[in-house]
């Protein structure tokens, strides 16, 4: 495997993760192949031999990425549980002789630049997790869909069935305050800022936290692909449409009456 924001993920744990999860498939990183990042080795003749265990082990080959990606979100769940603990023992008075900063501790932000433009923050505090995604609308129409996509989230949220889900908060030109020191931010109308707040019910126990984040690290992906899908969609109505219209206005041409006449030599030819 080779991905762009490797340091990063190497950064927060990426390669303890991955050698906890893949064991000795791992190959250590003085054996890894030329210009990759991360490379397995499969003895073929040492394959699990029940079909569930190789099951499991081609699930683990195809989650290679996002069990790398898996990494930065993994860390910022504990630290979100170290805080939530500080901050509980903290209480009554012994908070008020440490002062309400101790409240309002928050994690390391996480900087995961994922695309060339684009990046993911990841900052925990005592009570949540928030996650960022910075993307770019290259072209204007890119840009109309995108905000109506992304308030749709936000509104969706408001639905009874929905509650549970994490918050959705979209943002386009200015950063969100929790990541505005960053130096280089880019502003202007080709640029959007989705926050994702989870709180501890979305990643309470490692099942639960391995769905969240296989889902949200893919949400770039899934917000863009979309896009793409209408505007195609929306192209294709058009010119269907525009078929309907072009039959309609033949139908509605006055047929022309022609008659033939003789000329003195006996030729004949059509007039109007």
């Amino acid at each position: 495997m080779s991905i762009q924001c490797w340091p990063d993920l190497a950064k927060y744990g990426a390669r303890e993760h991955l050698q906890e999860t893949y064991g000795s498939l791992l190959v250590s990183e003085g054996e890894t192949e030329p210009e990759y990042q991360v490379s397995l080795k499969i003895d073929l003749e040492a394959l699990p031999g029940s079909p569930e265990e190789r099951t499991d082990l081609i699930s683990k080959l195809a989650h290679l990425k996002s069990t790398a990606m898996s990494a930065p979100f993994l860390s910022a769940f504990s630290e979100q549980a170290s805080l939530q603990s500080n901050y509980k023992d903290a209480a009554g008075a012994q908070r008020a002789e440490l002062g309400d900063d101790n409240a309002e501790k928050k994690g390391d932000l996480k900087v995961i630049k994922y695309r060339e433009e684009e990046a993911i923050y990841v900052q925990a505090s005592h009570d949540r997790v928030t996650v960022i995604f910075s993307t770019v609308f290259k072209e204007e129409t890119d840009r109309v869909y995108g905000r109506v996509f992304l308030q749709e989230f936000v509104d969706a949220r408001r639905l009874q069935s929905l509650q549970s889900a994490p918050q959705v908060q979209y943002s386009n030109r200015e950063p969100p305050l929790e990541i505005r020191h960053l130096p280089g931010l880019k502003n202007g109308e080709d640029w959007g800022y989705v926050t994702f707040i989870l709180f501890p019910r979305h990643f309470s126990n490692p099942s639960t936290a391995l769905s969240a984040i296989n889902r949200i690290q893919l949400f770039r992906d899934y917000l863009h692909y979309h896009i793409k899908c209408s505007k195609a969609y929306m192209h294709s109505r058009m010119r269907h449409r525009v078929a309907e219209f072009l039959k309609i206005l033949n139908r509605a041409k006055p047929e022309v009456a022609t008659q033939e006449r003789k000329t003195a030599t006996g030729r004949t030819f059509r007039s109007r």
